[in-house]
């Protein structure tokens, strides 16, 4: 689906950036905990210091750094330990995962796909890396594949997240131009956890571009009561309460945006009564 206008596309860019550091994070933690590669080439239900070979212990210490580095945004240093973990434990199926998501953040898709495929080979059931790599395929326009990459992660019934595969499911939909479809993913979400604010912001943002405007004031009014409202999702909520007359809520929003971002373009389109910014 088209986006109205420029800003909007703007306002979708930076809530796509956000989602991704926060789907990195969530795939990270995974990561750093060792969650499942081996265990699952192994068939066992949980492996302890004694079962672990002593190289998959080195290559997890590498790891972990990695982690680290890469959160601080250290790339090419998160690279180099993730390099000496697989020098370490070429079978360290984890360890491919996060490389995919580091060259996907130096824009390298080619070694990022190369890695995911490793991982994936290593470790099939691994749902976060067909997750990964369905945000991958998605930043290349392959949406017809990041549906099914997607999609498989979902089906795995051990599979603990689900809600944030729905959401970049969602998301890729949008991109993808299939605004039903979108709404459908993001609402499996939300069901999942109403909580998270991209999915929500992104629910009343397609209802509102398709003037159903009750619905949007639904989620982003949700949003906009909670701490985890933010500048984009004021002046969403401003322009859903305009366009149906609320004045009140209108000036109540405003204040918001007026006393937490007054250097804000938001607010100097309020002021401008821009409201198709």
């Amino acid at each position: 689906m088209k986006m109205l206008n420029s800003q909007w596309r703007q306002d979708r860019q930076r809530l796509f950036y956000v989602c991704f550091l926060l789907l990195t994070l969530v795939g990270l933690s995974a990561c750093a905990s060792g969650g499942g590669g081996y265990e699952a080439s192994r068939g066992l239900e949980m492996v302890t210091d004694s079962d672990e070979p002593e190289v998959r212990k080195r290559a997890k210490i590498r790891m972990q750094l990695a982690v680290g580095y890469f959160e601080q945004g250290q790339t090419t240093v998160a690279l180099d330990e993730i390099k000496q973990a697989l020098v370490t434990d070429p079978g360290f199926a984890e360890a491919f995962n996060l490389r995919g998501l580091i060259y996907m953040r130096l824009n390298d898709m080619r070694l990022a796909d190369e890695s995911f495929r490793r991982s994936m080979a290593l470790n099939p059931k691994d749902a976060n890396v067909l997750h990964n790599y369905g945000w991958m395929l998605c930043q290349q326009a392959r949406y017809n594949e990041a549906v099914q990459a997607f999609s498989q992660a979902i089906a795995n019934p051990t599979y603990g997240g689900r809600a944030k595969t729905w959401m970049t499911l969602g998301l890729c939909q949008v991109r993808a131009g299939q605004s039903l479809e979108a709404e459908h993913s993001l609402g499996k979400s939300y069901e999942l956890d109403a909580g998270n604010p991209i999915t929500g912001y992104n629910l009343s943002l397609l209802l509102f571009q398709r003037n159903e405007l009750s619905r949007a004031q639904f989620y982003i009014r949700r949003l906009n009561n909670s701490e985890l409202a933010n500048v984009e999702s004021l002046w969403l909520g401003i322009k859903v309460e305009q366009r149906l007359q609320n004045a009140d809520a209108v000036q109540q929003l405003a204040g918001q945006l007026r006393k937490r971002y007054p250097q804000s373009r938001e607010l100097t389109a309020f002021e401008r009564g821009a409201f198709n910014e």
